[in-house]
C-alpha cells in the first residue's frame, strides 16, 4: 500500500459538512453552536452509553455551557417505540437538536426523533414511498450533528432512517432531506474500541453499499466514482482494521469508505439490503453481516447484468484475475480472511421463513435497484441457496 495521504485531515462539504480527522471529537461543541444547538439531546445505543467516549462528549459539552441530556433507549435494528420513546425525552428536556452518537442503530433512532420533533402525523406516514415526504413540515426537523463509531452503515451522510415496524416486523424507511446531519465529525480514534467481528461485518456493510450502488442500472457517474474508490479502499484497508484495530491509518480510511458508500448509495442499492432487511426484522440479524452472507450469492444471480462492470471494477481494484469469476473469488476470500459465515443459516436465519422472506424482500424498496428484475419464486431460491451454502 502506497502512502500518498501523508495527513488524514479534512474538512468537506460533501453531501454536508464534515469534519474529518482524529481527535476532532474536541470540536463537537462548536458544532453544536456552529448549528444554532444549546440544549442537544445526546442519542447513543445501551452498548456505549457506559464507555468513556460517551461521558467525555457529555462533559465536554457542559463544559461549554450546553444543557445536555442522554438517551440510550435504542434496539440495535431500531423500533418505532425506541423513536417513541426519544422524542418523549426530547420533548422532556426541551430540546433544540440531536446529536446521534454511534453506529446505525443509534444514527437512525436520533435522526428520526429529530425528524419527528415537530411533525404532526404518524412517523409511518413519511414512509420513503412516492412523495411521502412533502407530508412533512421542514421547520419541524431538529437539526442533527452525526459522530460515527463504527465504519459501515455510512448513516452520518444520509437523509433518512430505517426503523422497524413493531406492527409487521418489516424495516421501513423514513425520509427527507432535511435529515441529512448539518455537521459529520468523522474521528477514527472513536472507532478503535470496536472488536474485530464488529469492524467486519460493518465493514462489509460499507463495501455492499458501495458495491450495490455501483451495480444499480441508474446513470449518476458521481456516484459510480464515489463506489469504486469506495470499495478499494475497502480491499485495502478492512483486513487491516479486523487485524490491528489500533491501526489509525486503517481505521481512518474504513471511516471514509463508510461515509462513500452511503453518499453512493443514492444511486440505489440492490438484493443484498432486500435480503438483508427481512432477516434482521424477522431473525434480528446483525445488518452489515447479513448483507456479508448474501453478497455472493446475489452477484453470482445478477452476473448477466452486472459482468461488464465488475470486470471494470476488478481492474480497478487490481485483483489477480480481473475477470467476473475472480471478483467473486476475492469476495469469498475477503470474507474468509476476515471470519464471516457462509451462509445465513450460521447467522441464525432458517429455512421455515422463506416463504415470509421472500414476500418482505421483494415488497423492500432497494428491490427496485436491483440490475435484474426480481419476484417471490426467484428471493425463494435465493434466500434457499444463502440458507444452504449453494454458490452454484
Amino acid at each position: 500500500m502506497i502512502d500518498i495521504y501523508p495527513n488524514l485531515v479534512g474538512n468537506w462539504n460533501f453531501p454536508t459538512k464534515m469534519r474529518f480527522g482524529a481527535g476532532r471529537i474536541k470540536e463537537l461543541a462548536e458544532a453544536c453552536g456552529a448549528a444554532g444547538i444549546e440544549r442537544p439531546l445526546l442519542v447513543t445505543d445501551p452498548g456505549l452509553k457506559p464507555l468513556p467516549m460517551i461521558a467525555e462528549a457529555l462533559a465536554l459539552l457542559e463544559r461549554n455551557g450546553l444543557a445536555a441530556a442522554l438517551f440510550a433507549d435504542v434496539h440495535p435494528n431500531p423500533v418505532g417505540a425506541d423513536v417513541e420513546a426519544g422524542l418523549k425525552a426530547y420533548q422532556r428536556g426541551k430540546h433544540d437538536g440531536v446529536i446521534v452518537f454511534g453506529g446505525g442503530s443509534a444514527m437512525d433512532a436520533g435522526k428520526a426523533v429529530a425528524f419527528m420533533s415537530g411533525q404532526t402525523r404518524p412517523m409511518w406516514d413519511y414512509e420513503d414511498r412516492e412523495d411521502w415526504w412533502t407530508r412533512a413540515d421542514p421547520k419541524g426537523i431538529a437539526p442533527v450533528i452525526a459522530v460515527p463509531t463504527t465504519a459501515g452503515t455510512g448513516s452520518e451522510v444520509g437523509r433518512a432512517a430505517v426503523i422497524t415496524d413493531e406492527s409487521d416486523h418489516t424495516k421501513k424507511i423514513i425520509f427527507h432531506p432535511k435529515m441529512m446531519p448539518v455537521d459529520v465529525i468523522c474521528d477514527p480514534e472513536l472507532t478503535i474500541g470496536l472488536p474485530p467481528n464488529i469492524t467486519a461485518a460493518t465493514g462489509m456493510d460499507a463495501l455492499s453499499h458501495n458495491l450495490e450502488a455501483y451495480c444499480a442500472p441508474f446513470w449518476h457517474p458521481l456516484a459510480q466514482g464515489v463506489s469504486l474508490e469506495g470499495m478499494r479502499l475497502c480491499k485495502e484497508w478492512l483486513p487491516e482494521a479486523v487485524k490491528r484495530g489500533s491501526n489509525v491509518e486503517a481505521r481512518s480510511f474504513m471511516l471514509a469508505a463508510s461515509s462513500m458508500g452511503a453518499t453512493a448509495f443514492q444511486k440505489g442499492l440492490g438484493s443484498m439490503h432486500a435480503m438483508s432487511h427481512p432477516c434482521s426484522s424477522l431473525r434480528g440479524t446483525h445488518h452489515g453481516l447479513t448483507n456479508a452472507v448474501v453478497m455472493p450469492y446475489v452477484l453470482l444471480h445478477n452476473r448477466k447484468a452486472i459482468e461488464e462492470k465488475i470486470v471494470a471494477a476488478a481492474n480497478y481494484l487490481a485483483l489477480k484475475d480481473r475477470s467476473f469469476n475472480g471478483f467473486v473469488d476475492w469476495v469469498l476470500a475477503l470474507r474468509e480472511e476476515i471470519g464471516i459465515p457462509n451462509t445465513l443459516n450460521e447467522i441464525g436465519v432458517d429455512s421455515g421463513i422463506i416463504p415470509q422472506l421472500a414476500a418482505m424482500a421483494q415488497e423492500d424498496p432497494c428491490t427496485g435497484g436491483n440490475p435484474l428484475p426480481m419476484s417471490v419464486p426467484v428471493y425463494e431460491d435465493l434466500f434457499a441457496r444463502a440458507i444452504e451454502g449453494k454458490l452454484a
